[in-house]
């Protein structure tokens, strides 16, 4: 019978990692203008959220001038993303109207090769009022 011990999960070392002073300023400066958010950084580069607001009180400029910073609820590189993905989504559309107009196109073509009548000449004729008179049926000049 296998022994208590050997089931144990033995810790493994950590890895400590170092950040420079620039990279931590750099990176105070995009939260500044609202390019990330607190999150984003720290899931980006795994470090806790907590490091980073340790971050901002020491390297912010607005901390030290004690001014509040307005945080938007989306920032300008997601608004970007999500844009991006609409264009995409417009152009997919676009793309398959096209398609449909030239399948509709090349439907009237063998239509009028089939029947041997030319149709888009047909289609763009104009209607009469609907009254159904005109000056030939009454005789009138």
């Amino acid at each position: 019978m296998a022994k208590p011990e050997a089931f144990r999960i033995k810790p493994t070392k950590s890895i400590s990692r170092y950040f420079s002073e620039s990279f931590k300023l750099k990176k105070v400066r995009e939260i500044e203008c609202n390019l990330v958010s607190v999150l984003e950084v720290s899931r980006e580069y795994e470090v806790s959220s907590t490091a980073v607001y340790k971050w901002l009180d020491k390297y912010s400029l607005y901390r030290k001038r004690q001014v509040r910073q307005v945080i938007e609820p989306m920032s300008d590189t997601q608004k970007i993303k999500d844009l991006k993905a609409k264009i995409k989504e417009l152009e997919q559309m676009v793309g398959q109207k096209q398609i449909q107009l030239e399948f509709k196109e090349k439907m009237i073509e063998l239509a009028e090769q089939m029947y041997q009548v030319d149709i888009k000449k047909k289609l763009g004729t104009k209607l009469s009022s609907g009254s159904g008179f005109t000056d030939h049926n009454t005789g009138e000049k």
